[in-house]
């Protein structure tokens, strides 16, 4: 039975994802089953569990565990570890529905039962442990190289850090990744602690937001989880885009944005691009991120760079001279890329025991070009390299066209999203233009399938797969 369910597991993470697994299958264990009444046993820990499951999933477990069983029409019940416990009243203030598979699937969430707290002056107030906070005490402003292309960010994240939930709230910050927005929203909460030690700062990224909302329901801490955030003073996310097409979790947050700004606390938001812009997002919610102050930082200059480098140095105990920075600044688009490689040059030259000269530096990259490390493979690269090989545009993929050279290029697309990416089936369909798993794996299958007997599409797909890696 052990193995069954293993086999199951398994069968779902291919199906559903890791994070649905990990979220949900994994609080279930199987009991046992009953080979004359086909009808299997699974325990669930509590109602909540049991109706989101029953209500999304039945289908899943009747299909594969029948299939795993050898056992057609099977019946599935959920037995409830605490048919007695107080999470049955949970169970009452939400309806479940489908949804994608990253998120809760939850209908009805009734945000209007969070507990309002009201701090009055010198009262006692059970604070959020520090290591909630997740501030990185190296990103001050101090070590932040201001230029053109991020100097409004900068003084608007100085003003709010002197005057938190006075100006600009929210204050909304959004550019290209590796630019500097995660190091202005620890530079915030930085500033603030420095200068109001009882201040209740907390640094939250949009994704372990989501998780930690989802774990809150599934274990019954609500409450708690509405207290954490109802209690801080200062509220940092990073990559609020992450919580596009989660209308559950972006419910909840609405409520908590809420709380914070009637309460004059300050909200500090950043994100890979304009509010307006951001798909999945719920019209109110999306007014909410645009109601302050938004900004954005572009790509800095050669000369913004080349200080950076330099800072950076410094503080490494090295000194860089200008023409090594103007090098290593050119081999770089943002600020993570050239600290990367300002590491890769003084660890080199600490191995070797050499001087770091523009010599030494060209060598370095010149060896670096042929054991380079790539960034993943993400869906939207894999569209750009396909979109290079056939001759149809994004949007073309996601339509209904069923044009026999476009559902090639569709199902290939498909096939290498699976094959390079981390993206569950639900997911990749998703992206496609709201496409089934279904689908989704009868393209792939298609594709492995044509692939071994079509030597000129597997020619075609490795070109592909090498245009990926760059």
């Amino acid at each position: 039975m052990h193995t069954v369910w293993e086999d199951f597991l398994k069968i779902a993470r291919e199906e559903l994802g890791s994070r649905v697994v990990e979220t949900w299958f994994k609080a279930v264990a199987m009991m046992r089953w009953d080979q004359i009444h086909k009808c299997v046993y699974l325990q669930v820990p509590n109602a909540f569990v049991h109706n989101w499951l029953e209500k999304n999933y039945r289908s899943i477990f009747q299909i594969h565990l029948g299939r795993l069983l050898n056992s057609a029409d099977i019946k599935v019940v959920f037995v409830n570890a605490q048919k007695n416990s107080t999470d049955t009243g949970v169970a009452k203030d939400m309806t479940l529905v489908d949804q994608d598979d990253a998120a809760l699937s939850i209908k009805t969430y009734r945000p209007a039962q969070m507990i309002p707290y009201r701090i009055k002056s010198g009262a006692a107030i059970t604070k959020i442990p520090e290591r909630h906070s997740q501030i990185n005490k190296q990103f001050i402003f101090d070590t932040f190289v201001v230029g053109p292309s991020n100097k409004l960010a900068y003084a608007a994240a100085r003003a709010i850090a002197q005057k938190p939930g006075n100006l600009y709230n929210p204050l909304f910050i959004y550019g290209d990744s590796g630019l500097g927005k995660t190091h202005l929203l620890h530079a915030i909460g930085n500033a603030i602690q420095e200068s109001n030690k009882d201040a209740l700062v907390l640094y939250q990224t949009a994704d372990r937001f989501v998780s930690e909302f989802i774990s809150a329901i599934r274990f019954d801490k609500i409450h708690r989880f509405q207290k954490k955030y109802q209690l801080v003073d200062v509220l940092l996310i990073d990559d609020i885009q992450f919580i596009s097409n989660k209308d559950t979790t972006q419910e909840a947050f609405f409520h908590i944005f809420n709380s914070l700004y009637d309460a004059h606390k300050q909200i500090v938001f950043s994100s890979d691009t304009f509010p307006q812009n951001i798909a999945g997002i719920a019209e109110r919610l999306r007014s909410r991120l645009a109601s302050g102050m938004v900004t954005d930082i572009h790509q800095p200059c050669i000369e913004v760079k080349t200080a950076i480098l330099k800072r950076k140095a410094e503080s490494s105990g090295e000194v860089l001279d200008d023409d090594v920075a103007h090098f290593l600044a050119l081999q770089a688009l943002n600020i993570r890329e050239l600290e990367g490689s300002l590491i890769r040059v003084i660890a080199s030259a600490h191995l070797t025991k050499e001087k770091i000269t523009l010599d030494f530096a060209r060598r370095v990259f010149s060896s670096d070009e042929r054991h380079c490390v790539h960034e993943p493979v993400d869906c939207k690269s894999v569209i750009k390299a396909v979109c290079k090989h056939f001759p149809y545009t994004f949007e073309e993929l996601k339509s209904q066209n069923r044009n026999q050279d476009l559902v090639v290029a569709r199902q290939v697309a498909m096939y290498l999203m699976k094959k390079n990416t981390d993206k569950s089936l639900r997911e990749i369909g998703a992206f496609l233009g709201s496409r089934n798993h279904a689908t989704v794996k009868h393209a792939i299958s298609k594709i492995e399938q044509q692939v071994c007997e079509n030597s000129k599409l597997q020619k075609h797909i490795d070109l592909i797969e090498k245009e990926l890696v760059r």
